[in-house]
Order: structure tokens, then sequence, then C-alpha cells
């Protein structure tokens, strides 16, 4: 098999987004809002728990009243902020504008941290003349966080699930990547975190790579193998 094309997922695969404890703390810095260490430790603790920052951990226990919306929280940009921000008012915060607040902070490119090898990795394939697309179940616009970190120029396409109202592994959003790249999915390689959501892929002939949603320092060579999936030794 010949990869004339190569698709990532975002989170947990090119990108990891900050520690809930950094992502609170920021917010309360910029906000000029407080909490003894115990009470920061707590509230990190109990969002975490809730599963409130997206791109972080799922959420241990799921609340009824927000159960249908998680199954279709990324097929729009209001629906994902509903989801998140009802997560996060399970939690007790100090001021009640917080939650909006944690939510834009993890859309912006400073809450995020390309793994590792990731710049390498879209460097090596557009040297050997491989187009690149980002595939992402999200409620927002990620390119920003690309250009941020030196990454744009690398990517031909975006196809992002709240630009399409359709979610991996909802083989339209594959296909339509496929396209974009003019590509046939025979002869494209996706590359994700998710099991069920990115394998969606396989469904219409892509080839699937999985690596592991760890934190950025506990995974600093995962993504390497791809060159070599791409025809390019490592």
């Amino acid at each position: 098999m010949t990869i004339k094309g190569v698709l990532f997922d975002f989170s947990g695969t090119l990108f990891r987004v900050e520690p809930v404890h950094d992502w609170l703390s920021a917010v309360l810095d910029a906000s000029g809002a407080a909490l003894p260490d115990s009470e920061l430790a707590r509230c990190a603790r109990e969002l975490e728990e809730a599963g409130a920052l997206p791109g972080g951990a799922n959420p241990l226990r799921l609340p009824d009243h927000l159960a249908d919306l998680w199954a279709v929280r990324d097929r729009s940009g209001e629906l994902h902020r509903e989801t998140y921000t009802g997560l996060a008012r399970q939690v007790e915060l100090p001021d009640p504008r917080l939650y909006d607040l944690l939510y834009d902070r993890h859309m912006t490119p400073a809450a995020w941290r390309p793994y590792p090898d990731t710049k390498q990795v879209l460097g090596g394939l557009r040297q050997r003349g491989i187009k690149i697309g980002v595939v992402s179940n999200i409620g927002w616009d990620l390119r920003p966080v690309f250009r941020a970190h030196g990454m744009d120029d690398f990517v031909d396409a975006y196809v992002l699930s709240f630009e399409h109202e359709a979610q991996k592994p909802d083989e339209r959003l594959f296909r339509a990547a496929c396209e974009e790249l003019g590509q046939d999915p025979g002869e494209v390689l996706m590359v994700g975190d998710d099991r069920r959501a990115d394998g969606g892929a396989a469904t219409l002939g892509c080839a699937v790579h999985f690596v592991d949603h760890l934190p950025v320092d506990e995974r600093p060579e995962a993504l390497l193998p791809v060159l070599a999936l791409a025809g390019e030794g490592c």
C-alpha cells in the first residue's frame, strides 16, 4: 500500500491540552480571583472528575441531564460549550463567570502543547510530498493553535466536526478529508488515539494507526512510526 495522504486527530494525537490544575490556575490569575491552595486543589480535582476540560479526561459520572448533550457535543459550537460548561457547573467555584472563562481558556493556543515529535513527523511527511489533514471531533476552530505553534503550513486540510455537523466515527468526515486532500481512501492513513472514533476511517478503506492519549512528557516518540508507515524510515 502506498500512502499518499495522512489524516491526524488533534487532541491526544498531535497536541495535548494543559493539565486541569494549570487550566484553572491560568483562569483564576487572568480574572484576578484567588483560592487557597487547598481549595484550588479541590476544585481542580473535582473539575477533572467531572470531565469539564475538553481534551482532558472523560467524566467519571455523566449526569443524566447532560447525557443527550454529551452524545452530540461535537456537532456544533453551541452544543460543545453547553456540554462542557454544564459539566463544570457541577463544581462549586467562587465566581459564576469562571465557567465560561474556563471554556474560553481551553480554546487558546496557550492551553495546548504539541507532542515532542509532532513537528518532526509533520515536517517529514511534508518533505516527502505527502498530503496532511486534521480530522477532529471538536466544537471550535483549532487552526489558530496550529498557527501559533508554527505548524499550520504543514496542514493541507482541516475537517472539523462542528463545521460538518457530524462526528467521528461517521465516515462522512473521513470522506470529506480524503476529498480535500485529493486522495483515494485506500491510499490514506488515519492516525488517532480513539479506537472507536478514529477507527471509523477503516470503514472507508483507510489504513489506521493508533497512539496512546498520554501527557506530553510521557509520550515523546509515539508518532515517529508514522514516518515509517508512510515509507520514510525513522
